[in-house]
């Protein structure tokens, strides 16, 4: 398993290390400069910015992009606005393109919403097209590492970043898994698990550990079956009572059944799902969707310590 990780200084008291070869990885002002802490942006939904901060702990935001089909610089401003009013602490991407004549997508929101950003793909760095994950994040970045994701011949990637959350550190990892329905898919997918649950191992340092991506796979698929053994659906967590076969994180308008396949999984025994609600599941005034996927938004609390 190859492993990479950078130990970014604290914003406070230095300047960020150098990124890790082969990564994609531009901040807002200078590259090359400390992340920028938490910036205190209006929201525009003060009762969903005021939920996401009232206990301690994190909110966080998957989305697949669709790269840049279905005309993106149109999609691109429903996406940002809805973001803008979360203001999630850190944010999923996949399907993130970047190529002659459109600018990496990562990059594009983490500037607009003051965020810094990581960008994750098997083309090689400095092609004119890459095509890959991404996290964004308003808290200061601690370290960052990337790996790819076995089988190689899938070409599937996972980004990890350890933010600084208000004096805690929470390792948060992205990836999108093998998208096949038949048997070979379920194998990839399995042992795509397999060896993110060993990069997560390697590269945590005991912290909090949050996943999330489009999985391309139900949450009680077997081919999760071992992530679920260590993490807990938050959506799942939070909806427990309701009928879940009818939430689909695929957009309807696109596809007919329902199937939810985009999720945020949290490590339970330091953290509680508090909140989780599907995002951008409907058009714009223009009738325009943000994806072909929905988003998921959570908010996640640390569990308190137990007694002595």
């Amino acid at each position: 398993m190859r492993v990479r990780e950078t130990k970014v200084a604290h914003p406070l008291v230095g300047r960020a290390l150098g990124g890790v070869v082969g990564l994609a990885l531009l901040l807002p002002g200078a590259a090359g400069a400390a992340d920028p802490p938490s910036r205190a942006i209006a929201a525009a939904n003060p009762t969903v910015a005021g939920d996401a901060t009232r206990d301690a702990g994190m909110s966080m935001v998957t989305f697949n992009l669709h790269h840049d089909r279905e005309d993106w610089p149109e999609r691109r401003k429903t996406i940002l606005a809805g973001l803008k009013r979360l203001q999630p602490d850190a944010i999923a991407l996949q399907e993130v393109i970047q190529k002659r004549d459109v600018r990496n997508q990562a990059e594009w929101l983490a500037a607009k919403l003051g965020y810094s950003y990581q960008f994750v793909s098997t083309d090689p760095a400095g092609s004119v097209k890459r095509y890959g994950n991404a996290l964004l994040t308003r808290r200061p970045v601690l370290a960052r590492g990337e790996h790819l994701l076995a089988p190689l011949g899938d070409y599937r990637t996972v980004a990890h970043i350890r933010i600084d959350v208000d004096g805690r550190p929470v390792n948060v990892y992205a990836t999108h898994l093998n998208e096949r329905a038949d048997d070979a898919g379920k194998r990839i997918r399995r042992e795509q698990v397999e060896d993110l649950l060993r990069f997560i191992s390697a590269t945590s340092a005991g912290a909090p550990v949050v996943i999330a991506g489009d999985f391309n796979a139900l949450v009680d698929a077997g081919d999760l079956s071992e992530l679920r053994s260590h993490y807990g659906d938050s959506y799942g967590s939070v909806h427990v009572n309701n009928d879940l076969s009818t939430v689909s994180t695929l957009n309807r308008h696109y596809f007919q059944s329902p199937s939810r396949i985009d999720h945020i999984f949290f490590q339970q025994d330091v953290m509680l799902a508090r909140e989780a609600r599907i995002l951008f599941d409907t058009p714009d005034e223009g009738g325009r969707w943000a994806s072909d996927h929905y988003g998921v938004w959570t908010r996640l609390q640390f569990a308190p310590d137990p007694p002595r």
